[in-house]
């Protein structure tokens, strides 16, 4: 008897468990066990706290990892773009045609072997860690201040953020770039120099004083006590690269993040799109498949380069202004004029196909590493 009132109640509560319970408003809802297995019954994926250090560093890190595969890719390219846009006298004769970058190439090799066209690499992974580190994670949380829900999501909105997230970036990396240019544009195999070398020279360069008879006074006055070495040589050119940046970085992002909302359009969405991974916050939309992302990373590379190239021209000859001719510092406006006064309006864009071929593929592997490190990362 004892047996049976003992399996009788074990059969009402097994009833009572498998038997939705009636809540105030008319809804049902699955009893139970215990209060937490209430996620069991219907899981809860919160949105990330962008604000906290786990998602910060994560983002740099997956950022950071992007930038060094990206420059890596593009290495020898990038060091014969910058031979032509200085105007390096041993190989001006190289610019203007395919066959010239060929063979630019091939004159580097042969003279200093396959090292010789990663000359520079070392300075390059040095600051492209933390520039593209600092780039995506400041992309995300100034994202999410101007972007703060889906209304939101408008391509002036993404413009901004991009513009801002790529000077935030540069500002704090911008004396690795200039050292990475002075070591790449080197071309004298009897004169190497160190790093340590090279970061001397910049800092004690001194520029021959202003000859100016009509220069007003007043600023006469500024440039005799405007510094003339230490620091501020390592910011030579950050005017040009600050305004090439606002265009360059906010068109990347907004191309890319346009680009990947068509990709995703339902009508293509199953060709383009992967599943979404168990750990994908709620308001993350399906990760696209690998050529989809390199697709999308490539266009976005395509119009950036474009809307920037003149400025980044302008900022390469300022760069390596202790380098070249009397070593005297000129501003963006002189420079302009210089390059204006040597090969016309062409002038600006010498190295555009270049910067094609090396932008296109770095920026499309650069977003891919990107958003696959976050996933990687969780996040």
């Amino acid at each position: 008897m004892p047996s049976a009132l003992f399996n009788n109640a074990l059969s009402t509560s097994a009833i009572l468990k498998d038997k939705p319970r009636e809540m105030e408003d008319g809804r049902k809802k699955e009893i139970a066990v215990c209060p937490t297995d209430d996620d069991v019954v219907a899981p809860k994926v919160r949105k990330p706290n962008k604000q906290s250090w786990d998602y910060v560093w994560r983002t740099g890190v997956a950022g950071g990892m992007a930038g060094c595969a990206a420059k890596t890719i593009v290495a020898p390219l990038d060091r014969v773009k910058i031979l032509f846009q200085a105007s390096s006298p041993q190989f001006a004769k190289y610019t203007g045609s395919w066959f010239g970058v060929v063979q630019a190439m091939k004159d580097i090799y042969r003279v200093d072997g396959s090292t010789g066209l990663f000359r520079g690499h070392s300075a390059t992974l040095l600051r492209i860690f933390p520039y593209a580190a600092i780039k995506f994670l400041a992309y995300e949380q100034i994202r999410a201040v101007v972007i703060k829900g889906p209304e939101q999501e408008t391509p002036f909105r993404r413009l901004i953020s991009g513009s801002l997230a790529g000077v935030t970036s540069v500002f704090f990396t911008y004396p690795l770039e200039v050292i990475r240019v002075r070591l790449a544009f080197e071309t004298r195999k009897d004169s190497r120099s160190s790093l340590t070398q090279i970061c001397k020279r910049i800092f004690n360069e001194v520029p021959p004083p202003r000859t100016n008879p009509g220069e007003p006074a007043i600023l006469a006055a500024a440039h005799a006590v405007t510094p003339k070495s230490g620091l501020s040589n390592f910011y030579r050119g950050f005017s040009a690269t600050f305004l090439g940046m606002l265009p360059y970085a906010g068109m990347s992002f907004l191309t890319h993040d346009t680009a990947g909302d068509l990709l995703r359009h339902p009508l293509i969405s199953q060709y383009t799109t992967l599943p979404k991974p168990a750990n994908s916050p709620t308001n993350k939309p399906p990760p696209l498949r690998s050529w989809a992302e390199l697709f999308a990373g490539g266009i976005a590379g395509l119009v950036s380069q474009t809307s920037a190239y003149p400025l980044e021209v302008i900022r390469r000859r300022m760069q390596v202004g202790g380098a070249v001719g009397d070593g005297h510092r000129l501003n963006i406006t002189e420079t302009a004029k210089l390059i204006m006064r040597e090969r016309g309006p062409t002038g600006f864009f010498i190295g555009l196909t270049i910067g094609y071929v090396k932008v296109v593929p770095m920026v499309a592997v650069s977003f891919y590493v990107y958003e696959r490190g976050k996933t990687w990362l969780g996040i």
